[in-house]
């Protein structure tokens, strides 16, 4: 999202702050006008306190009052004309402000970017804040309550217990006197006889009324009882769904997308202790209920007509609770890598969230991890018997006990050296390929609750794992995964995903993965230009939709390779080498061959950018504007054969740019050794001697037929510059060599490795046999040469 839309939904004080920054100086309207250029420029690379800045400054400047004016000639409508006068009247004010000081006008836009990128930051984190703060909040008052509920059945249920055996002590008194009764119907007719008689019949009638009022009274505090119990129970449900449904399925969702390098910000303790809270308050109330059920067998009471007895359904729905609490609970902690090579060695761990408070440890239960197939895992949720007996895979040292850990009450473990020996492939479907077939690594156990009371029979399957045999393979491993990471829905059947998606939801998978991967994401106009690639020319991306065929099965046009190859070999290559200086935003990237020509085009002589190759899969190339050889006086562009890997593994980006002395400003006028000099390699003198008498040779870089034509001058003092260039193959453009004292030969085959492949995008200067002219000889005056060589190398 743009940065002005996130500002322009800040509110109260942070609303303030961001209005306060704006004023004459650079008026709000100008700001909300020009969002998207004033956005899209490269401020942050303007140092202020830097002479030679100064000349980009201008240009900024020069831009925005030239887009000022244009845009006030557009608007020619009633409602709009006090904003044309505006945009006019703040036109001359930047001139007469920042006419001679274009720095001024840097340094104010710098600090209202700054200012609103601050405010934008912590607006989202007090929103996060607040909200995961708010969840909290709500979770920890629910459990408050639930537990003064239980506390108050609990007092109830000791109530009741006291009542009924007072009921008991009180029936059996009942009892007695019944038995006196019968004893008098034996003994002869008298006064003392009936006496004796009425007296315990009275008795007998009070005993009988305050059993039967003790009677009504029990039976009405168990449905009181039962009441309240229910009224716990589905509170319980409520926050047990919450938080197993929302909260853990959040966390294992953030598990999934942290497989596309996606922050991880999910907190497994916070979810241990809120499932060790149910855990405690369900067995209590459990425990509960089986006592109620014990006093009612121990004194049965007929329940009213119409009334339901409440206990058998209240004890399925506590043990109902305790079985989805403890099945749910088991999960995953560290998840098998999703990109699985057969024969390696990969670790995994397993937890169960509610292990210590239920006492799970005290038996401690084996792990089984086995490999599972897409459709044995479907069996597996249809809870179809057969799919736990069959296994597509073999595992090795795929047993394990699962261990308490008293310092931070956690029931885990951990398998440190499993490994995938066997796998039995399904047959393809169509063009499917191998990497396209999705795999899960199945953990089951068995715990033990209540002294063996309970038994549980638990699994959870890991993510989708794509099995590969090679090292070629991972690039279409990886694209599964990311694709199923990104766009997989909670619940799905395994493992199904969408075959297409939004553009926009995959430029933020593609963006997230690059951020991470090369310390800086994409620009807008990276994505664009992405976009590009998949649509071709479009005026609205963002209502495009991507099919996976698109993504990763049919190849770009023209190229023998799809998007996600491409966009991969980029990335790995540029996490590999150029993550420096694209952190530093140095390398324009993805731009098309076209638009760096327009861009240089306008620009001195010696002005250059990096961008990644179109035609070559994992290539960077240099485009440079600087004169025609053929042409004196007019510019052109040029293109460098793209660098990739096996160049960067003999000699890196800045030194070969620093190499170059055709190349002198970074677009658009950034000098090269201002922009690059971090990622030069500090090099001895040459004639310096390595270790066994050696002399070390230097490796350099050079442009073949136009080093003679340096847009800047070259510095003859530096050893390292070349001080004769020889002659290469056309088909070579550009090649690193060792500069060698005379008498020291070169390895001709280390020569051979260090030649550069051209390329479409390469620049492949043609060697002009005309600039050879035999007649010319008697011109060179060989004894001077013969002179100057004596004397260098007496």
């Amino acid at each position: 999202m743009a940065l002005w839309t996130q500002v322009q939904q800040l509110t109260g004080d942070a609303m303030r702050q961001m209005q306060s920054v704006y004023g004459v100086h650079f008026p709000i309207e100008v700001r909300h006008f020009f969002a998207q250029w004033i956005e899209g420029q490269r401020w942050s690379e303007v140092d202020e306190d830097n002479p030679e800045h100064e000349k980009f400054a201008l240009q900024l400047r020069d831009q925005l009052l030239q887009k000022m004016e244009e845009r006030a000639q557009e608007l020619s409508s009633d409602d709009m004309f006090l904003t044309k006068l505006k945009l006019q009247e703040t036109v001359q004010q930047f001139k007469e402000m920042y006419g001679n000081h274009p720095m001024n006008l840097v340094r104010v836009v710098k600090n209202c970017l700054a200012t609103e990128a601050h405010l934008v930051q912590q607006g989202e984190s007090a929103m996060r804040e607040d909200l995961h703060g708010n969840c909290h909040r709500r979770i920890m008052q629910q459990f408050e309550y639930l537990q003064r509920c239980t506390q108050e059945t609990e007092s109830k249920l000791r109530h009741m217990q006291q009542r009924q055996e007072s009921f008991i002590i009180q029936y059996q008194e009942n009892l007695k006197i019944n038995a006196q009764l019968q004893q008098l119907a034996n003994q002869p007719n008298g006064q003392t006889r009936m006496d004796t008689e009425r007296r315990l019949q009275k008795q007998k009638q009070t005993v009988e009324a305050q059993l039967s009022q003790k009677a009504q009274e029990l039976l009405q505090h168990r449905l009181q009882l039962a009441d309240k119990h229910k009224e716990t129970f589905n509170l319980l449900s409520v926050l047990q769904n919450h938080i197993l449904d929302e909260q853990l399925i959040r966390w294992k969702r953030q598990q999934q997308l942290a497989g596309n390098s996606t922050q991880f910000e999910g907190s497994l303790e916070t979810l241990q202790q809120w499932c060790e809270s149910l855990a405690e308050l369900i067995w209590n109330n459990r425990q509960q209920i089986k006592k109620v059920e014990l006093l009612c067998a121990q004194l049965p009471i007929d329940l009213p007509p119409g009334r339901q007895d409440l206990l058998p359904m209240l004890n399925t729905t506590i043990t109902g609770l305790l079985s989805s609490l403890v099945t749910s609970t088991f999960i995953i902690e560290k998840q098998p890598p999703q990109v699985l090579k057969k024969d390696a060695r990969f670790t995994s761990t397993v937890r169960l969230l509610v292990g210590g408070r239920l006492n799970v440890h005290t038996n401690p239960p084996y792990q089984s991890p086995y490999c599972f197939s897409e459709e044995q895992a479907r069996g597996l949720l249809k809870n179809e018997k057969s799919a736990r007996n069959e296994t597509c895979g073999d595992i090795l040292n795929n047993t394990g006990t699962m261990e308490y850990h008293q310092a931070n009450g956690q029931l885990s473990v951990t398998f440190r050296n499993m490994a995938l020996k066997r796998i039995r492939r399904a047959e393809k479907k169509g063009n499917e390929t191998v990497t396209e077939e999705k795999f899960s690594v199945l953990f089951q156990s068995q715990f033990t609750v209540g002294g063996g009371e309970l038994v549980f029979q638990v699994w959870t399957l890991s993510l989708p794992v794509v099995v590969t045999v090679h090292g070629n393979q991972e690039c279409n491993a990886m694209a599964t995964v990311l694709w199923d990471n990104a766009f997989a829905e909670p619940g799905r059947i395994p493992f199904h995903v969408p075959d297409k998606v939004t553009w926009p939801h995959l430029a933020q998978a593609l963006n997230t993965k690059f951020a991470a991967n090369a310390g800086y994401g994409l620009s807008p106009d990276n994505v664009n230009y992405l976009a590009y690639k998949l649509f071709g020319q479009s005026d609205d991306y963002a209502v495009q939709m991507v099919t996976w065929a698109q993504f990763n099965r049919e190849p770009l046009p023209g190229r023998n390779f799809t998007f996600w190859e491409w966009f991969y070999a980029i990335l790995k290559l540029t996490k590999d080498w150029l993550h420096g200086p694209w952190k530093e935003r140095l390398i324009h990237g993805f731009v098309s061959k076209q638009q760096a020509q327009e861009w240089l085009m306008g620009r001195p002589s010696g002005t250059f950018l990096l961008r990644f190759s179109d035609s070559e899969i994992g290539g960077i190339t240099i485009a440079w504007v600087a004169e025609d050889p053929n042409k004196p006086g007019e510019l052109q562009v040029w293109n460098l054969a793209p660098f990739t890997d096996k160049d960067f593994r003999i000699r890196g980006i800045g030194d070969r740019i620093k190499d170059l002395q055709n190349l002198v400003y970074l677009f658009p006028d950034i000098p090269k050794a201002h922009a690059f000099s971090k990622f030069w390699t500090q090099t001895s003198d040459m004639g310096s001697i390595s270790g066994g008498g050696y002399v070390k040779p230097d490796l350099t870089t050079v442009i073949p037929g136009l080093m003679s034509r340096p847009a800047a001058p070259l510095n003859y003092d530096d050893p390292r510059t070349p001080q004769c260039v020889q002659p290469h193959s056309p088909a070579t453009s550009e090649s690193t060599y060792a500069s060698l004292p005379d008498g020291v030969a070169a390895d001709s085959s280390q020569m051979d490795t260090l030649e550069q492949a051209s390329s479409p995008d390469s620049f492949m200067p043609d060697f002009n046999m005309t600039d050879y002219n035999p007649e010319d000889i008697d011109q060179i005056n060989v004894n001077e040469l013969l002179l100057q060589y004596n004397k260098n190398y007496a």
